[in-house]
């Protein structure tokens, strides 16, 4: 009993970090066949965000989140005006813009420690959201309010994201450029708009999804890479651009993660993970979710 338990308080906490993330980057991906290799060091500045909020302008905690989310959402915009706006009618976009954002995220790693080395001149550092150890016991096991928050933030945040999507107007106007990029413009939608706000939107996420990870970890400036490896190996697993199916791929994964990491070992985890995508890429090659493609020539 205590195992089941420990599985599934650790399992669910993976898979609401691995979502949360994953999220973002399915969203870029089924907007403009973007993948933004800077998703992981956004994250980080998300925690850095929040971080500043508490601590440098001495702001209240309760608004560290939504200011980290209104950052995200304004460093997300710049990555489209650096990089994007340029290349998006490049015929080899889907490739370069990849490199790009790879290098655009080198460069912002490479300013945020020269950034952290003048305004706190010590890393790693505690994240002043985190609730420490309070908790309570499900059969022995300490379950922490921290979880229980990221959980319901995590639930909170998708399930926003997704009444978004389907019943606003601006979120029609992002399902209809997923779709068709061309007839979307023919029917009066601002396509450079919605290319800005599915970046801002993702980064936003990111933003929070960094919070989550620090409040567990000390924050530091390369924290965000391994979280951004699993979020792209959950959209691989899933099936490029499949916004549900990434949500199914993140509880797959992160409850395999925590069962491998309870039962056998934690340096085990992260092999098990690979194992399964490998396994399930080869019996489906497009993703557990995901449609093959003819090609016609």
């Amino acid at each position: 009993m205590d195992y089941f338990v420990q599985i599934l308080v650790s399992g669910l906490t993976f898979s609401a970090l691995y979502a949360l993330a994953a999220v973002g980057l399915v969203l870029v991906w089924g907007a403009f066949n973007m993948l933004n290799m800077g998703h992981g060091i956004i994250m980080t500045l998300g925690a850095y965000f929040a971080l500043m909020w508490a601590e440098l302008f001495g702001m209240p905690l309760v608004l560290a989140a939504p200011f980290a989310m209104l950052c995200g959402g304004i460093v997300g915009a710049m990555v489209y005006f650096i990089s994007a706006h340029w290349m998006i009618k490049q015929r080899d976009f889907e490739t370069t813009i990849i490199i790009a954002t790879f290098g655009l995220g080198m460069a912002m790693e490479a300013g945020l420690l020269k950034l952290l080395r003048e305004l706190f001149h010590t890393s790693p550092y505690a994240q002043p959201l985190s609730m420490g150890a309070d908790s309570f016991l499900v059969a022995t096991v300490p379950v922490s309010y921290q979880r229980i928050i990221i959980w319901g933030a995590a639930l909170f945040l998708i399930l926003l994201l997704g009444m978004f999507l389907k019943r606003t107007k601006f979120g029609r106007a992002i399902r209809a450029v997923a779709q068709d990029r061309d007839a979307a413009r023919l029917m009066g939608v601002q396509v450079r708009n919605v290319y800005i706000t599915v970046l801002a939107l993702a980064s936003a996420l990111a933003g929070v999804s960094g919070i989550m990870l620090s409040s567990f970890k000390e924050i530091h400036p390369l924290m965000g890479g391994a979280l951004m490896l699993k979020a792209f190996i959950v959209i691989v697993l899933a099936g490029l651009g499949n916004l549900t199916g990434s949500l199914y791929a993140a509880l797959l994964i992160g409850m395999v993660e925590a069962t491998v990491k309870v039962l056998v070992a934690d340096k085990y985890g992260f092999t098990a993970i690979l194992i399964l995508v490998i396994l399930a890429l080869i019996w489906k090659p497009a993703g557990i979710f995901g449609r093959s493609t003819v090609a016609r020539q």
